[in-house]
């Protein structure tokens, strides 16, 4: 502040003293001298604070310090053009600073700078009011009050400035505000792309990277699209990759060309002009890796639409990419892989790319150390495998089912998932699902069940879904443990994770051993509780009910109360009497441990296999129950009675050439074996109820094999009926009633089957096998609903 200021002579002055030479030596003098009202000090004062803040940022925080931020708020509002360009001049230089920007936000000083945007204002005050406000547009709240302030229409018009810093900061403003979608569709109405597209002809790099990083956000819309195709703005984005000089804008101009072709009709025309033959021989000529990469990735962005994808099929863009597969440098074999995954959605371009010899050559990019360039590959081979049985045997053939098995270990979340994929795909063939199996996929499949990321989960178990159809897969996947993680995933309310998960299940539910495991972990209550939500529940989950109930009939006599005359029993076959819903049903050997009690016994179906042979006569000589064998658990199932009814029925029941004198014949054989006939009125009165405390009592077990009862009442006598006649083939189904009532229900035909040639619909019969034994009571009748009923 060592010179002297000049005297005005323009206005007189009022002043009663002679002018005083004002000299300031410390930065918190020239700030108090910012609140003087003479319009000298108040210029000198501002240029000296902008050169003192110039200096450094520590000169910038003390000047923060000292309070300037506040009167020079105030300045850039003075009637002085020199005093307002001055303060402008300090303003902007400090508000660089964050600590500056910071305290500045607060003051509310944005539409003030706005409104000295104005074309008759000074381009001094245009350059530092722009730089504020480029400062300060980073910031989303500014950004709003920029907006809420009309400042965009200035700063479009201050593009045309003939100062390039003023251009400069007036574009790092819009590229902050066209983040938002809303100013980008203002920037296009407010006539933005015009000028724009005129600075990709400035001298200054930097301005060229603005201008192209704001057409990046703007060119999303589709109306401004339109604009940038009737202003020759793909013309002049090829232009600037024709020319090597412009290289380093290649990226971000190709970019920009990826927006204008990503819609049909915008490809369409630029084809018609040549832009699209422009752009592939771009693609194709040697470069540099970033710039191939980039003009790869731009394939991928128009390859997204389905009319794009054919019109670039046409265009023979597969044998494009082929060639760039060759490229040694990982981002381009990445930035291919992803416009192949893109490209294959297009089902003539997999087969193109299959004949072309695109597939072994991906597959061997899984050898290649960059996990990135791993993920792009298993995704391209992810979309050439689905729906084309010729690409998996591609990949099949060129090893790439034995890589894809090593990537389902990676930490890589995508290449996992890409990998369950693409194996998915593959094991549809069963040639190529064996040599999955051999290589161990199942287990490595198990630990993906245990990840969190859906997709992983998504792709796993669409891939166990269809290994699983391989009986060698189940017993895999029981033994690595894949069954309870597999069953916690009906816990998922993902749409697409709880459906091939109900896939697996339902598959593996075809295995009894398998079924009745997956039920010890709860995979009933679960699908029951699915299937009473509105949101949940699909046809697949009530497939998968359905498959797990039929695999385990014990669960579903439990909980329906009904066998249908093709769910045949077996050894093994239990009933624990009727479950509730939502609650698991225990194992055979659950209920085996447990201590006797005087609830109703567990009946069990178990033929013996050991134990002597017994005759019809030493049967009827026993007492009220056999002695059963005590010492070893195992043997206490064994059950030779049942084995001998058995017997007695395929000896004496089959024989009978009359299907109704079958089923009477079987039912007197059932009632003979579980203590005869019992009048009606005489019920009360049959000791079965002690004679299955006696049972319990002497086998130690709540658990009390069906043969050994011998005097047994509906439930025991339908049960039997039912166990007999499936030995022998003879169809009946098996319904649990209320209060230890059940029964069995028959078809037969009444009379001749056929008549005037049509077979006439059998009728429905209920078994009598405790009252008249082998009486059959038409269903539905009075006789049968007292017998159904108490």
């Amino acid at each position: 502040m060592g010179k002297k200021g000049k005297k005005e002579s323009d206005s007189p002055r009022k002043e009663t003293f002679e002018p005083v030479l004002v000299e300031g030596k410390t930065p918190e003098t020239i700030v108090l001298l910012l609140s003087s009202t003479e319009e000298d000090i108040l210029i000198k004062a501002c240029e000296a604070i902008h050169t003192f803040a110039d200096k450094g940022d520590e000169n910038k925080v003390s000047l923060l310090g000292l309070g300037a931020l506040e009167p020079l708020c105030q300045l850039i509002t003075h009637n002085n053009k020199l005093v307002r360009c001055n303060a402008f001049m300090a303003l902007g230089v400090m508000a660089i600073h964050s600590d500056v920007k910071n305290a500045l936000k607060k003051m509310d000083a944005i539409p003030s700078i706005i409104d000295n945007l104005s074309l008759e204002e000074n381009i001094v005050v245009h350059e530092f009011a722009t730089l504020c406000l480029a400062a300060l547009s980073v910031d989303f709240v500014c950004k709003v009050q920029i907006s809420d302030h009309k400042g965009l229409p200035p700063l479009i018009q201050l593009l045309s400035s003939p100062d390039p810093d003023v251009k400069k900061n007036s574009l790092e403003i819009i590229f902050n505000l066209v983040q938002d979608y809303q100013s980008c569709v203002a920037v296009h109405e407010l006539g933005g792309i015009p000028p724009l597209l005129e600075l990709l002809k400035s001298d200054f790099p930097v301005i060229q990277h603005l201008v192209l990083r704001i057409l990046q956000n703007v060119t999303i819309n589709e109306d401004s699209r339109s604009t940038f195709r009737e202003e020759q703005g793909f013309e002049k984005l090829m232009d600037i990759l024709s020319n090597m000089e412009f290289s380093d804008l290649h990226a971000e101009a190709l970019q920009v060309a990826a927006n204008c072709v990503s819609d049909s009709e915008s490809l369409h025309l630029i084809q018609e002009g040549g832009g699209l033959r422009r752009l592939m021989e771009f693609v194709v000529t040697p470069n540099t890796p970033e710039i191939q990469s980039s003009a790869v990735k731009c394939i991928s962005r128009v390859a997204q639409s389905s009319e794009n994808r054919k019109l670039l099929h046409e265009q023979n863009m597969e044998k494009v990419l082929v060639e760039l597969l060759s490229v040694p440098d990982v981002s381009v074999q990445t930035s291919t892989c992803q416009a192949v995954s893109a490209m294959s959605v297009h089902p003539p371009s997999k087969d193109s790319f299959r004949d072309m010899g695109v597939i072994p050559a991906v597959v061997q990019l899984l050898n290649d150390e960059s996990l990135i360039l791993r993920e792009a590959a298993t995704q391209a081979l992810s979309v050439l495998t689905d729906s084309n049985k010729l690409n998996a045997h591609a990949v099949y053939e060129a090893g790439g089912h034995e890589l894809l098995v090593q990537q389902l270990c990676g930490s890589c979340p995508r290449t996992v998932a890409n990998s369950a994929a693409s194996l998915g795909n593959m094991a549809e063939q069963e040639v190529i699902r064996c040599s999955i199996l051999s290589h161990d996929a199942v287990q490595a499949l198990v630990e993906s069940l245990k990840s969190t990321n859906t997709q992983v989960l998504v792709s796993t178990t669409h891939c166990l879904a269809e290994l699983t159809c391989d009986t060698e897969a189940r017993v895999q996947l029981q033994t690595a443990g894949g069954l309870q993680p597999l069953v916690n995933l009906l816990h998922s309310h993902h749409k697409d994770v709880l459906h091939n998960a109900c896939m697996v299940i339902n598959v593996c539910a075809g295995d009894r051993a398998t079924s009745v495991e997956m039920c010890k972990f709860g995979a009933l209550e679960m699908l029951q509780e699915i299937n009473q939500s509105v949101h949940l529940r699909s046809s697949y989950s009530e497939l998968t009910m359905i498959s797990l109930l039929d695999s385990n009939l014990s669960v579903k006599y439990s909980l329906t109360g009904f066998l249908t005359s093709t769910d045949n029993i077996s050894d093994g076959f239990y009933d624990a009497g009727k479950g509730c819903a939502g609650q698991r049903i225990l194992t055979l050997e659950e209920l085996s441990k447990q201590p006797v009690n005087q609830h109703r016994p567990v009946i069990v179906i178990n033929t013996a296999t050991t134990a002597e042979k017994k005759t019809e006569d030493d049967r009827q000589k026993e007492d009220t129950q056999p002695e059963p064998p005590t010492e070893e658990p195992q043997k206490m199932m064994d059950d030779v009675s049942l084995q001998l009814l058995a017997k007695k029925a395929k000896e004496s029941i089959l024989p009978l050439s009359d299907e109704r004198e079958q089923f009477a014949a079987l039912a007197r054989l059932v009632s003979s074996a579980m203590g005869g006939e019992v009048e009606m009125e005489k019920l009360d009165e049959f000791p079965w109820v002690l004679h299955i405390s006696k049972l319990k009592l002497k086998l130690q077990s709540n658990v009390v094999p069906l043969g050994f009862i011998r005097r047994g009442i509906y439930c025991h006598r339908a049960l039997l009926f039912k166990c007999l006649a499936d030995c022998i083939g003879l169809s009946c189904t098996l319904v649990r009633g209320e209060y230890n009532r059940a029964w069995n229900e028959v078809l037969l035909f009444d009379g001749n089957p056929c008549r005037n040639g049509r077979s006439s619909q059998p009728s429905r019969y209920i078994v009598d096998l405790m009252h008249q034994p082998g009486g059959l009571l038409k269903a539905n009748g009075p006789t049968a609903e007292q017998y159904q009923t108490i």
